[in-house]
């Protein structure tokens, strides 16, 4: 039985405890959803709810009266064995061994579909992450988006979202003029300005442009020619850099193409004719307080040129003309100041705050030997994603950024991310799946098959009774709701977590419990029903690596 089949049940016992009048709604009041989650200690039974603590004032009777009323219904429900009343209220439900077995057979029917819900079902979502300015290699806090923003998108998928995966090209402005201007220095054996950018990627490019086109140094303006040809270069590397590590883009955005077709000016001419910006001090401001931000915004600024902000506004409304329900923004730990003022935007344009989310991620660091890695070659000053992917390779890179929470600054150990042992998380989980490939290859050698010599479905879910195979049961029916969660909660590091808590019981029910009989043993439903539970348990494991973005590798 699984979760979703279990809520069914027993929402359908308590539309019956009100249809018989044992509970009495309250006039208007409304029956909340029911949910069953896995209580934290097994001792307390495979599935509980707290629903009669949510009924107690729509019913008017105390907690523990309306969860005595619950648990007469629901021990009639095929497949339940027991019912306890915990605490104030909770209802702590225990399935018998045949009810709780029927999972295995669920998910291997599910296959790929296993896990995935409805929750999001009809929502567009506008997902911005990584957006790394095209002035040089996409460095760690860059990489560490690039895991989770394709991630996140992923486990919004898995719930029926629609996502659009963007990238925001910051093109316009004073850090492209400083770009180009170190492009041309190094092409005229010059060093860098002193604002602008080193390394050996600069003259990398450099030289691509002269030879993609030898007359730049000798055109009418040098600097614009480098900028324009150093540009599409520093763009195409990041787009190649971002497909190997397996995320690609869905909308490609540019910044400069909000001011080269008027948008910027003409929404601002519209906010002002709106009395959503004022004139004060020589600049046009944005009435960003009105909105829940700590300041006024400068978007006009007094010499006529407009601030970064407006060209935040235009991508927004941009965004929204496109269908977007919802603007997700990840951004770096040096923008808290940015959920404020791009909730303030879309305000000022009539929309609810709330159609705009903002992450913020903190900072990570390498570390080798027990001390940092500060340096990158090509980068100069910094430690780039291809720095990260040849240290480690791409799965233990995606892994281990993705499986902690985003408010955390996290030091990535590469000695561990290159060890093949059990004390790095991303080999446990993999291994964990490339065990229950070698287990299926060792079962179809000797005859153990998920059928019947007539065809028909080998399995006896009553058979899988020993307290490993409850553990791992317990684990695969509660993974669509840790997916679930995860895309509630915007937090895809739970699918990591519970990836590895899932190895660890496989491994333990692997060394517990045979698939295939020893020596002269003949082969049982015992073993054909491990089968399925051996095979239910590669599907999870396959499922939640793919939403993380990562490889589920059949040998290891």
């Amino acid at each position: 039985m699984t979760p979703e089949e279990l809520s069914a049940a027993l929402s359908a016992s308590l539309e019956q405890a009100v249809a018989s009048g044992e509970l009495a709604l309250a006039e208007d009041a409304q029956l909340p959803e029911l949910k069953v989650e896995r209580p934290k200690s097994r001792e307390h039974g495979d599935w509980a709810t707290n629903v009669a603590m949510q009924l107690t004032k729509k019913v008017g009777m105390p907690p523990r009266e309306v969860a005595a009323v619950l648990k007469a219904r629901f021990e009639q429900i095929e497949g339940v064995a027991s019912v306890d009343i915990a605490g104030p209220g909770f209802l702590n439900i225990v399935l018998d061994a045949a009810a709780a077995g029927e999972l295995a057979r669920s998910i291997v029917e599910a296959g790929r579909e296993f896990g995935r819900g409805t929750a999001m079902q009809g929502r567009s979502i506008n997902l911005e992450f990584v957006s790394a300015n095209p002035t040089g290699p996409i460095h760690l806090g860059g990489t560490r988006w690039a895991a989770v923003g394709d991630s996140l998108a992923r486990v919004f998928q898995a719930q029926g979202a629609d996502v659009t995966r963007e990238y925001y090209f910051n093109d316009h402005g004073a850090q492209i003029d400083r770009f180009a201007r170190s492009l041309l220095a190094r092409a005229q054996g010059q060093p860098a300005p002193e604002d602008g950018y080193g390394g050996e990627y600069i003259s990398d490019i450099a030289q691509r442009v002269l030879e993609a086109e030898p007359g730049a140094l000798e055109s009418e303006d040098p600097q614009e020619a480098f900028r324009a040809a150093g540009v599409e270069f520093m763009f195409g590397d990041i787009k190649q850099s971002l497909h190997e590590f397996g995320v690609d883009f869905d909308v490609w955005f540019h910044e400069d193409s909000l001011f080269r077709d008027g948008s910027v000016e003409a929404l601002l001419e519209q906010l002002k004719e709106q009395g959503a910006l004022y004139f004060a001090d020589g600049a046009w401001w944005l009435r960003s307080t009105d909105h829940g931000d700590d300041k006024d915004r400068v978007v006009v600024k007094s010499d006529g040129k407009a601030a970064y902000i407006a060209g935040d506004i235009a991508y927004y409304k941009d965004k929204r003309d496109r269908g977007a329900d919802l603007c997700l923004y990840l951004l770096g730990a040096d923008h808290h100041g940015y959920v404020a003022r791009l909730k303030a935007v879309a305000a000022s344009l009539g929309d609810s705050p709330d159609r705009v989310e903002v992450m913020i991620g903190q900072m990570v660091n390498l570390v080798r030997n027990g001390a940092a890695v500060r340096m990158s070659k090509r980068a100069g000053t910094v430690v780039t994603m291809e720095d990260l992917v040849e240290a480690v390779g791409v799965d233990a890179a995606r892994y281990s950024l993705t499986r902690y929470s985003i408010d955390s600054n996290i030091d990535i150990d590469l000695d561990l991310l290159t060890k093949r042992s059990n004390e790095n998380p991303v080999f446990y989980v993999q291994y964990a799946h490339a065990r229950t490939c070698a287990v299926g290859r060792n079962a179809a050698e000797i005859g153990v098959r998920r059928t019947a010599e007539d065809g028909s479905a080998a399995f006896d879910a009553s058979l899988l009774s020993h307290e490993t195979e409850t553990e791992l049961l317990a684990g695969l029916g509660q993974y669509p709701r840790i997916v679930a969660e995860a895309a509630q909660l915007r937090e895809p590091h739970r699918v990591a977590r519970h990836l590895e808590a899932l190895a660890g019981s496989y491994h333990r029910w692997y060394g517990a419990c045979r698939v295939t009989p020893q020596g002269d043993e003949q082969i049982t439903d015992t073993h054909r029903t491990r089968l399925w539970l051996n095979d239910a348990t590669r599907q999870v494991l396959a499922n939640g690596l793919e939403l993380l973005g990562v490889s589920a590798p059949e040998r290891m």
